[in-house]
C-alpha cells in the first residue's frame, strides 16, 4: 500500500480542547482530520461509532487513527467495512467504560486481535483506566504496549502539549514522514520541531 494515510484524530469523552496534542497535531499535521461528534457529553457507542465510520469511509485511501481516550474503545467497535480502511492506530490512554457510568453504552470492550498495526500507550496513574486493564486491552488487540510512568490521562491537565514522543510513536505507523505546515503559530510550530533535534 504507497497511497499515504489520512491521518485521522478521534477524540474522547468531552473532546481535546486547545492545547491538547490531539488538537496541536490536527492543526499542524498536513491533511490531518479530526472526527466531530453531535454529542462529546453524553455519548453513545451507535453515534460515536457511527460517526468515526462515517468519517474513514469519507477519505479517499487508507487512514491511520490517532485515539485518545474513549476514541480508543469506540475505534474498537468500527463495522467490517470502515476496518478495512484502516492502515495502523495510536491508541493513547484508552479509557474504561465499565468503570464509569456515562461510558457504559461502550461496554463491554471488544477483547479480539485488530487487524491492523496498533500501539496502545498508557500511563501507570491514569485516574480513568488502570495500567493493567490497558496492558489486557492491548494483549488482546496485538497491540504494542507503552507504558509512561506518572503521566496521567496523557492530556493536557497531565503536562501534554504537543507530545514528540507520540509523534515518534505515531511517525512508526506511516511509512512516509509526517508533513507538518509551515503556518503553525509560533508557539507550536516550535514545540513540534523539538522532535527533530
Amino acid at each position: 500500500m504507497t497511497q499515504t494515510p489520512t491521518i485521522l484524530i478521534v477524540p474522547g469523552w468531552r473532546d481535546s480542547g486547545p492545547g491538547h496534542w490531539q488538537s496541536l497535531w490536527a492543526e499542524s499535521i498536513v491533511g490531518a482530520v479530526r472526527v466531530q461528534q453531535d454529542n462529546w457529553i453524553s455519548p453513545t457507542r451507535s453515534a460515536w461509532v457511527g460517526r468515526i465510520a462515517e468519517t474513514i469511509l469519507a477519505q479517499d485511501g487508507p487512514v491511520v487513527l490517532v485515539a485518545h481516550s474513549l476514541g480508543c474503545i469506540a475505534s474498537t467497535h468500527l463495522p467490517p467495512e470502515a476496518v478495512a480502511r484502516v492502515h495502523g492506530a495510536l491508541l493513547v490512554a484508552p479509557a474504561d467504560p465499565e468503570r464509569r457510568a456515562p461510558l457504559v453504552d461502550f461496554a463491554p470492550v471488544p477483547y479480539q486481535p485488530l487487524p491492523y498495526r496498533s500501539v496502545v500507550v498508557a500511563s501507570s496513574n491514569d485516574p480513568y483506566c488502570p495500567v493493567r486493564t490497558a496492558g489486557a486491552y492491548a494483549r488482546s488487540w496485538g497491540s504494542e504496549f507503552v507504558r509512561l510512568q506518572n503521566a496521567g490521562h496523557i492530556n493536557i491537565d497531565s503536562g501534554f502539549g504537543a507530545w514528540p514522543l507520540g509523534l515518534a510513536l505515531l511517525q512508526s505507523l506511516v511509512e512516509t514522514p509526517l508533513v507538518f505546515k509551515s503556518t503553525t503559530s509560533a508557539e507550536s510550530h516550535h514545540s513540534l520541531e523539538l522532535q527533530t533535534v
